[in-house]
């Protein structure tokens, strides 16, 4: 009795807290500055113009007390503890990566369960003793630096990384020889949007010149070139293979096929479509072809047949198809077919024991499918459940590959493929404690705005009833032809337990259904992307999943965009906002790092028509005082050089001043974090036991552990 009269009162007080506390926060008082800018006979407002400068004195003040205000908040949850000791069990558990061959030796990574940064294994064969080859966690103490990039030289012989400090996108490349273990001389700097491409005893690379000092994390990138590095030299020695001194902001990419006949080139202006070159590294002092010289598609090389390339495009085919050309007679009329376009989006192939391993996906999952090298259908490969695959990691002349399969309530597990039997085997699968027999997946199709119907998963605990009640969680991306397919996260565990629904509408801008998909929701056309996630979280609400008060809207990047516009246009949907590291101010973001590039798919400020278009629905110039905005936990970073932090500074800057409401409007800026890759287990587990704390106690709920 005593123990039931507790869990009342520590309700009622959790209640009471979240009703009367929220309305005394006292936000920083932020200057205002005077800037201001015309667009086109436009004035615009830019009065928190001085937090773009995140390295100044005054700007690391703003950031130290707006920190200690959202610590302050977080720290008053009562279940906060409970949540972070929850998702650390959670997160404790075994995860490998697919295995990968260099050379006679087999490699693959490892993370007992709570190690910062997975470790690298080498064993012999595939039954060899796994030893350990190189370790992330020893680089740096807090585990803020990440094994970015690597590959293992043709011969087996060197292997070659890139690491990256504090979430940076800068990599710094460094050499191991295999058998010794032992680090080389070789250290290369400024690296950044680069593979490694081995050619010989070298590999290839993309840099930039080095940027002034103290604008590493924000100045423009330009002058991105390929240079090739030769073993045991200096990097000033590298030779300059391609640049373009007269467009600086011009991209470069080199691949090498598999036999190291050819170095493929892809030039580009943005993130999307390419031109593409081919040097003939089997002929000394060849020049570059063109191949293709416009920037009209995409184009990809999957490998050479021979003296030709096997080629996977969109040209003439919204949904890909995979063509081979002749690089000495690269017309299209010579390009041979060989996988016609299908009705579902062929993502991605491979060559892998003289066969084609084709990825496909179909309403956002995966299908796979193996062709003969002329074409011909030869059997499709069986998966577990409705999900998404990731590899295959297998040679062109390998036999074995291995994939790596997982969904929403599938932990991604590993499976070896015998390609001359075309039989697949579970190889590992990982242990949680959590029981995932009691969830349900399922996909829904909708009508957004203008009738377009569009795709939604919805996991939830089976049994659940459809009365309006249920907390969900509503998370969306919708950009960059990037597609959200069905994958695992241990940090959504803890919404599922405790009840909540989770959706993840397929908008428009992603590559679900193939390139025309992708230009729906873009440039003009962007409005799309937010009709289509206020569409989704109608559907919910309509279809009593959930109500407006337990509605909680949540994306990432150009996700975080997604938020800040959707709560401008319709803040009367959700209960809480969460836009992390998100692009806020679309009349500036071409002006620092690479956001230049992403004006291929938002259209720029600097074009009369676009800027009208990006004005209308800006989160940072749409933020309106009269408006009631839910609870909003901002999240960004300080070395974040992929959407700058100044991005979420000012949005939250105005947000805070002209927000006249009772709800909370935080923003959390990680400390030596970046724009989420490569980030340390320990501050992974912290900064999703804090989201979801903000979430629990703005929704009145408090978590039964």
């Amino acid at each position: 009795m005593k123990t039931k009269f507790f869990l009342f009162l520590l309700v009622i007080t959790f209640v009471g807290a979240c009703s009367s506390n929220q309305n005394k926060i006292e936000y920083p008082k932020t200057k205002k500055g005077n800037v201001q800018d015309n667009y086109f006979g436009t004035i615009v407002k830019d009065p928190y113009r001085w937090l773009e400068n995140d390295t100044s004195k005054a700007v690391k003040e703003w950031v130290k007390e707006e920190n200690k205000i959202t610590s302050d908040y977080l720290n008053k949850i009562p279940f906060r503890n409970e949540i972070k000791k929850r998702y650390s069990q959670l997160f404790n558990y075994p995860k490998y990566s697919a295995p990968f061959r260099g050379g006679k030796n087999y490699f693959f990574f490892k993370n007992n369960g709570l190690q910062n940064q997975s470790v690298l294994y080498i064993q012999k064969g595939l039954d060899g003793k796994p030893e350990l080859f190189l370790d992330p966690n020893k680089l740096k103490s807090d585990g803020t630096v990440a094994l970015r990039s690597y590959a293992i030289s043709k011969d087996g012989k060197y292997f070659a990384y890139g690491t990256a400090s504090g979430g940076s996108d800068w990599n710094e490349f460094y050499v191991m020889n295999v058998s010794t273990k032992k680090k080389l001389k070789d250290h290369l700097k400024w690296i950044k949007f680069s593979g490694i491409s081995w050619y010989k005893n070298g590999f290839f690379y993309s840099r930039y010149p080095k940027p002034a000092k103290g604008s590493e994390l924000t100045s423009s990138n330009k002058f991105h070139a390929i240079y090739y590095h030769k073993i045991g030299t200096d990097q000033k020695d590298d030779k300059r293979i391609i640049g373009d001194n007269k467009n600086p902001k011009m991209t470069f990419y080199a691949q090498t096929t598999n036999d190291e006949k050819y170095l493929i080139i892809y030039s580009s202006k943005g993130t999307n479509n390419n031109s593409l070159s081919v040097k003939d590294l089997s002929k000394p002092n060849s020049k570059i072809k063109t191949i293709i010289s416009t920037f009209d598609n995409n184009y990809s090389v999957v490998d050479n047949i021979g003296k030709k390339l096997l080629v996977l495009t969109d040209n003439n085919a919204p949904k890909n198809r995979l063509v081979l050309i002749n690089p000495y007679r690269p017309k299209e009329s010579n390009w041979k077919v060989i996988i016609p376009e299908k009705e579902d989006v062929l993502r991605s192939a491979q060559i892998i024991g003289g066969k084609i391993i084709a990825n496909y996906m179909k309403d956002a999952s995966s299908h796979i499918y193996m062709f003969a090298l002329n074409g011909k259908f030869e059997k499709e490969i069986k998966l577990p459940a409705l999900g998404t695959v990731r590899g295959f990691t297998g040679k062109k002349q390998d036999n074995i590959a291995f994939y790596t399969f997982t969904s929403f309530t599938y932990p991604p597990s590993i499976y070896k493929f015998e390609v001359n039997s075309g039989k697949s085997t579970l190889f590992r699968q990982p242990k949680l404690d959590f029981d995932f027999s009691p969830y349900v997946t399922k996909q829904v199709f909708y009508k957004s705005k203008d009738g377009t119907k569009v795709p939604m998963f919805i996991v939830y605990k089976k049994g659940t009833k459809l009365d309006g009640s249920n907390p969900t969680y509503l998370y969306g991306y919708g950009g960059f032809n990037i597609s959200l397919t069905p994958s695992f996260s241990s940090s959504r565990l803890i919404w599922l337990e405790q009840g909540g629904i989770f959706a993840m509408p397929n908008l428009r801008g992603g590559g679900e259904y193939g390139e025309a998909w992708h230009k729906a929701g873009t440039k003009l056309q962007k409005q799309n992307v937010f009709d289509d996630f206020i569409a989704a979280a109608e559907y919910l609400i309509k279809n009593k999943y959930t109500s407006a008060d337990k509605l909680v809207s949540a994306g990432a990047s150009n996700g975080g965009l997604l938020i800040g516009a959707v709560i401008n246009q319709r803040p009367d949907l959700f209960r809480v906002a969460l836009p992390a590291v998100g692009v806020m101010d679309m009349l500036r973001f071409q002006k620092f790092t690479i956001g230049w590039a992403w004006v291929s798919d938002y259209g720029s400020s600097d074009d009369s028509v676009q800027f009208k278009a990006l004005y209308k629905y800006s989160p940072l110039q749409n933020i309106k005082s009269g408006l009631n905005y839910p609870a909003v936990l901002i999240t960004t970073a300080d070395h974040d050089d992929r959407v700058v932090p100044g991005h979420s500074f000012k949005y939250a800057a105005t947000l805070q001043a002209k927000y006249k409401g009772n709800n909370p409007i935080l923003i959390r800026i990680g400390v030596r974090a970046g724009h989420g890759g490569g980030k340390p287990t320990s501050k992974i587990i912290q900064e999703q036991a804090d989201m979801w704390s903000f979430v629990f106690y703005n929704l009145g709920i408090v978590p039964k552990y």
